[in-house]
């Protein structure tokens, strides 16, 4: 079998490219001198293992041998997987979004041998359709252009606008000013105005997830009930659009009902018809919105929402050593009917084949009563109910989603929801082991420090959320696997991707900023040194490789990440997942207060300071910012235990702690002599705090000023609902 140059890298998503007929080249210097020594452009062309549109055109045009032959004609072609190399994405995605308005993946975008862009989009059809070239149309156009005298003048002209309008685009200058309540609000105004007060979410089609979103109205529920009398109705609401959103969330398609997780997102309003993807960051971050909402409203349905993503990522996304895989494919193999050998049908994936179903399947496995229950539940027909997509992907096909309340399933059928719920649970279980017995979804198993520092972050929370030893020891397991196989303590260096036994590719601002979160998430479960000691070593580091002390925040890349790259960028922006800059001001600010460290505390109001201005003007682009700030405004809240943390009236005390819903809390926790020791060169005045007659003592601090230390589980938990 021919392959290419992709041939020998550790990605899955270039390992998909790897026999192409296209001599693709991986990002490097190798790619470069042949592009300058041949004097062809660049044709870079990024996605990730899980993207369905990547899959069909690599399908249907770098698979084909004529496609082919004219890319390695014109052009010197070059694969980037955007998960491994976010900092190269983000460049070009940014180009090709101001050249044409939009962005997406596949992202095909044709360079100078300079690496400057000059052209570029998304999908391209092999076909000309609605108006645009085709794929080889389009390549022998800009090919010939090139190699044509005064087009390729026009070319560079272009090139060289589009470089200089990026290097505006790039050079963040921010302004620093006082800090103040206002951008809350506005930002909570914006939230409320485009909220879909019907069906949860914000905005219309297609509706993604958004956990920052949440992350900031729950917040801002928390601070608005402290800062702002006058706003109780706003609190409220804010609560409201994170239940409401989190509830159609959890019951839509776009939630695996059989083996727990979310998909990408929802094509429909009605968060129906899934995106079918499984990302781990999506994932760990709705985890921690439903543990919250738990933590908040005290429902039982979003601890199990929690507990169910939680097991899917322990049962199909979890490295046995240790790390979080990163995603799961939205396209599998259709099921092959009984009797059939092979078909065209089954030579190529199809969105969403694992996960949906005919009803004539659902009663074959349950049965005529059972089966009927269920498809009354889960709305589903017998011409299928996925008719509101699109793409027409799932004719007479049916996606779970609860179509009804429970009590009026249970009514329809003559019993309680008790029994209901037992027949549910019953059906589902059979459904997810025969289901098991598709072709699954591709893995994309490569390990991310980024994505694995969110996970951990979940799993943390759990821990102390539920006072569970699994979910700690899990969060332990994925910490260490991380600190002993992706950092280098003599280099200094933690670096982004782990797969096949092979780390790689120099860690970036959001490993660090996530991973460090996450460490700060698991000493508060466990109340390890050890973790609170690595946390602060690596948000030293942070600081001296990436902040950017003119605009008061973190690069991307540290300064000899990549010397290919054409800019060294700076994300202002809270996405899918959070900007490292509003993830760090988060983690500067929760060190200082554990650790009385005012380098701490001075680093994280720059960087408010710094983004201040882009708050007030845009307060939804970074909502996680928000939090930060958020925080910063609140009365510190600092609580101290001290005594043994195997007794139970430690973990009575723990509790207590966790099970309320306190955004702006530190706790820093004692557990025996040796730890005040450990303690004691990282936090000030820690030697002073000791447990009162042997019993687990609660030492609480509100805005610096401290109550009288007690043991008495009542009196704590009279102080900590005063705060909730």
């Amino acid at each position: 079998m021919k392959y290419n140059h992709l041939v020998k890298e550790k990605s899955p998503y270039l390992l998909q490219h790897a026999h192409n007929p296209v001599d693709w080249y991986p990002w490097g210097e190798e790619a470069f001198a042949k592009s300058r020594a041949e004097n062809k452009p660049l044709l870079v062309s990024i996605g990730y293992s899980t993207c369905h549109w990547c899959h069909v055109m690599e399908r249907e045009s770098f698979s084909e041998e004529t496609t082919a032959a004219i890319m390695n004609n014109f052009f010197v072609c070059v694969k980037v997987d955007r998960e491994e190399r976010p900092d190269v994405d983000k460049i070009y995605m940014t180009a090709v979004t101001t050249m044409t308005g939009s962005g997406g993946w596949p992202l095909n975008v044709f360079l100078t041998p300079e690496l400057k862009p000059f052209f570029g989009g998304t999908y391209f059809a092999p076909q000309e359709q609605w108006g645009r070239a085709s794929w080889p149309t389009l390549l022998t156009r800009i090919g010939e252009a090139w190699r044509e005298v005064q087009a390729r003048k026009n070319i560079d002209y272009s090139a060289d606008n589009i470089y200089r309008t990026l290097q505006g685009a790039f050079a963040i200058q921010n302004e620093k000013c006082e800090l103040d309540e206002s951008v809350l609000n506005a930002g909570y105004n914006h939230y409320e105005a485009v909220f879909d007060s019907s069906l949860g979410g914000f905005g219309g089609a297609p509706k993604f997830p958004m956990p920052v979103n949440l992350n900031f109205l729950l917040r801002y529920y928390a601070f608005a009930r402290e800062r702002f009398p006058d706003k109780k109705k706003q609190a409220e609401n804010a609560l409201e659009m994170v239940l409401k959103t989190l509830t159609a969330m959890a019951k839509g398609g776009i939630c695996d009902c059989l083996g727990g997780g979310f998909h990408r997102y929802s094509t429909d309003e009605y968060w129906h018809v899934p995106h079918f993807e499984k990302m781990l960051y999506d994932n760990s971050q709705l985890a921690v919105n439903y543990l919250e909402a738990y933590q908040v409203s005290r429902d039982a349905f979003y601890a199990r929402t929690a507990k169910g993503i939680l097991t899917y990522i322990e049962r199909d996304m979890s490295h046995p050593s240790g790390g979080f895989y990163s995603a799961e494919d939205a396209d599998s193999l259709p099921p092959r009917p009984a009797g059939e050998v092979s078909s065209q049908n089954h030579q190529h994936g199809k969105e969403g084949a694992f996960y949906v179903w005919e009803k004539s399947e659902i009663i074959k496995i349950l049965g005529d009563n059972d089966g009927l229950i269920f498809c009354r539940h889960y709305g589903v027909g017998d011409r299928g109910n996925a008719r509101t997509d699109p793409h027409n992907e799932f004719e007479n096909k049916n996606i779970l989603y609860q179509a009804c309340a429970a009590s009026k399933t249970a009514a329809s059928f003559q019993m309680n929801e008790l029994e209901l719920e037992s027949i549910l649970e019953r059906s589902r279980q059979k459904l997810f082991l025969a289901r098991a017995e598709r072709p699954r979804p591709r893995l994309d198993d490569k390990i991310l420090v980024s994505w694995n520092g969110l996970m951990i972050s979940g799993f943390a929370k759990a821990a102390q959320v539920f006072n569970d030893e699994l979910y700690l020891t899990r969060a332990l397991g994925a910490a260490q696997f991380i600190k002993s196989k992706l950092y280098d303590p003599e280099a200094q260096i933690l670096y982004h991707r782990w797969r096949d036994g092979e780390k790689g590719v120099l860690g970036m601002a959001d490993d660090y900023a996530f991973y460090i979160a996450a460490l700060l998430d698991l000493y508060e479960a466990g109340f390890d040194p050890e973790w609170l000691r690595f946390a602060i070593v690596l948000s030293e580091e942070m600081r001296r490789f990436f902040y950017n002390e003119k605009s008061g925040g973190f690069y991307m890349t540290r300064e000899n990440h990549d010397l290919n790259l054409i800019f060294r960028v700076q994300e202002d922006y809270d996405n899918v997942e959070p900007c490292a800059s509003s993830v760090a001001a988060m983690n500067y600010l929760r060190l200082g207060r554990m650790t009385g460290r005012s380098d701490f505390m001075d680093l994280a109001k720059q960087l408010l300071e710094g983004f201040f201005e882009r708050l007030k003007s845009q307060p939804a682009a970074l909502p996680q910012m928000m939090c930060a700030l958020g925080f910063a405004l609140s009365k510190p809240l600092q609580v101290v235990v001290a005594g043994e943390k195997e007794s139970s009236d430690w973990k009575a005390l723990f509790n207590a702690l966790h099970s309320r819903y306190i955004p702006n809390k530190v706790v820093v926790g004692l557990g025996e002599k040796q730890s005040a020791v450990q303690l004691s060169p990282l936090i000030r005045r820690v030697t002073e705090f000791h447990s009162i007659q042997g019993k687990a003592t609660a030492y609480i601090c509100v805005n610096y000023s401290c109550q009288r230390p007690t043991n008495d589980l009542n009196e704590i938990q009279q102080m900590l609902d005063k705060l909730n």
